[in-house]
């Protein structure tokens, strides 16, 4: 037991010992002194300035902080853009490659159109012209206007007679007689020209096509001097033939401006139209027409 209590007695001395240092007293009068000088001086170097100048530098590096934070943001923001135009590059992208194979499948279309205008154009002319052949024949005439149809074909006639005189050129002096739309057109007007020499034609046309006699008129006062002088002759033919009609005569008299359109058209001085105007003045009545080689 004694030895135990020694050992515990040595212990304590030794954690004694440790909480002390051993100074020389002159060394820490030297420590005091150094200390009272700084307690002395430190006022005298720690000014306003300096203070004020830490404060600055605290102001400035919270605003540091805030400027990087800016940037930090800035940098997501432009991320975000990029990330935006990448989107929308590939968009414009797609949409360039779209618009490209549009205009191919327009072009496409637009020489498809042409082709089939084209076909449509030399069907219409060969068909037309057979017919022209058919209706100077009657019995033909008749099964045509007796067609349930017929009303719809001299509407169709009327439109594209319209459609031929406006794609006509101003300065055009000599047409193609050989061009299918030359054909087709003449034909349509041959056609209208044998139905009119019937009675029942001129009946038919006079009560069911009154918009083809409307557009005739017209389109003998719409174009000009030189143009076209089979397609006028036909059309006069055609008039003339429906005037045999009392009511066609009433009808084609009534028009404004017919009759001095028949004096200007004298007044052109075109064999051809003065022969067939001619006629009509004196009531010579053209029956059938399916030739031109001699005018």
């Amino acid at each position: 037991m004694r030895r135990r209590a020694g050992l515990a007695g040595d212990a304590q001395k030794a954690e004694t010992k440790d909480e002390f240092v051993q100074v020389r007293r002159r060394d820490l009068e030297r420590l005091t002194t150094e200390v009272m000088q700084l307690r002395d001086f430190l006022p005298k170097i720690i000014n306003g300035d300096i203070l004020g100048t830490f404060q600055k530098l605290d102001a400035i590096e919270s605003n540091m902080e805030k400027k990087e934070e800016e940037i930090e943001q800035l940098k997501m923001d432009c991320e975000h853009f990029r990330a935006r135009l990448e989107t929308a590059q590939a968009d414009c992208m797609r949409e360039k490659k779209e618009k490209l194979d549009l205009r191919q499948q327009l072009n496409e279309a637009k020489q498809q159109l042409l082709q089939q205008a084209e076909y449509c154009t030399e069907m219409g002319a060969a068909v037309c012209t057979l017919l022209w052949g058919v209706s100077s024949n009657e019995e033909a005439v008749k099964t045509i206007l007796g067609g349930s149809k017929a009303v719809k074909f001299f509407t169709i006639t009327a439109q594209t007679m319209e459609s031929f005189v406006k794609s006509l050129s101003e300065d055009m002096k000599q047409q193609d007689l050989d061009s299918d739309e030359n054909q087709f057109v003449l034909a349509l007007a041959g056609i209208v020209t044998n139905v009119a020499a019937l009675a029942c034609g001129r009946e038919f046309l006079v009560s069911s096509s009154r918009e083809l006699l409307d557009t005739m008129m017209q389109l003998l006062g719409d174009m000009k001097p030189g143009l076209c002088t089979k397609f006028k002759v036909l059309m006069l033919m055609s008039l003339y033939n429906v005037s045999i009609n009392l009511k066609g005569l009433k009808y084609i008299s009534e028009s404004p401006g017919f009759i001095p359109l028949l004096w200007w058209l004298l007044n052109v001085k075109k064999i051809a139209l003065l022969g067939c105007m001619e006629k009509w003045m004196h009531g010579i009545q053209r029956d059938y027409v399916s030739d031109f080689s001699h005018l």
